[in-house]
């Protein structure tokens, strides 16, 4: 009938799958995009303040559940509950508790801009996990921690968009490691250490010409650390990006709490007084601190 269509649930305009995601734009039209985005268990998400006042986003839970973070409080949803943004002042943080599925409707074109940052995010991140799962699952965990740190500290859109990617990617210059460096059971050689030394700068050339090009100044700082002691530039203190700062101090932890080939993982409480000893000399005091209290909430301390 003109005017009217009809379609089954295998029908939409474009696809794209991800390790992590789902997104299909299901129509659109006068500027209307609707699209279904599906989220695995335990990856975390942002919806952030439009350029414009006018624009109008809704999402409704068709299964599983969120949590919503929002200044001081947690709320939870669940099927068939919604919610909608506009005139949003801060990015509001969302974790898929369990794998969730939401319609997604927003009043300005969204899906292309979306599908360019997946697909290269995505080639990538693939590029490790082919070599070496364990960075992909640390990356993920460093990211969740991250995200967390920044929301304490207030950061704005902008520095909380290239924390939440740069944390993801951090380790992606790995790729150029060998398997059995990566996974050598004993001491490795000031050789071998060296070209371990090398992945910050590998990750950021990697970026240098891509979408994500403004990222890679975080990434190679990423084992920078305060006093100069870190790689691979030796800088210090405010020569250090702020999310640098950051993803150096939850990325020690996860690897210090996690299993490796060469020794058993260390207790939460042994980390966390490993990494408040260098405060100040590695790693940023403030940081520190409020990394500590996410920990503390989530009570792995």
């Amino acid at each position: 009938m003109k005017g009217l269509n009809i379609y089954n649930q295998q029908a939409f305009i474009d696809n794209l799958k991800y390790t992590t995601n789902e997104l299909r734009l299901l129509e659109r039209g006068d500027g209307v995009e609707v699209m279904l985005q599906t989220i695995k268990k335990g990856n975390i998400f942002y919806v952030y303040p439009s350029e414009s006042a006018n624009v109008m986003e809704f999402f409704y839970i068709l299964n599983g559940q969120l949590e919503c973070k929002m200044e001081d409080k947690t709320v939870s949803m669940t099927q068939n509950d919604y919610y909608s943004v506009k005139n949003l002042s801060n990015p509001v943080h969302f974790k898929a508790t369990t794998d969730v599925t939401y319609l997604w409707v927003i009043t300005e074109p969204t899906f292309y801009y979306m599908s360019e940052y997946m697909r290269g995010l995505r080639e990538l991140v693939y590029k490790v996990e082919e070599k070496d799962r364990y960075t992909s699952l640390h990356s993920r965990r460093v990211t969740d921690y991250a995200v967390k740190v920044a929301r304490k500290l207030r950061l704005g859109k902008e520095h909380l968009e290239k924390l939440h990617l740069a944390s993801e990617l951090h380790d992606v210059g790995k790729i150029n490691i060998s398997e059995d460096i990566l996974n050598k059971p004993g001491k490795l050689t000031k050789e071998e250490f060296d070209l371990i030394k090398k992945h910050p700068g590998d990750g950021a050339d990697m970026l240098a010409n891509t979408y994500y090009k403004e990222l890679a100044p975080i990434i190679i700082q990423h084992h920078e650390r305060l006093d100069g002691s870190g790689y691979p530039h030796g800088l210090t203190e405010d020569e250090i990006r702020y999310e640098a700062k950051i993803i150096a101090v939850c990325d020690t932890f996860d690897a210090m709490t996690e299993d490796r080939t060469y020794r058993k993982a260390f207790t939460s409480e042994y980390a966390m007084e490993e990494i408040k000893s260098l405060a100040g000399i590695h790693y940023d005091p403030d940081i520190v601190a409020v990394f500590e209290e996410v920990l503390k909430e989530e009570g792995k301390l």
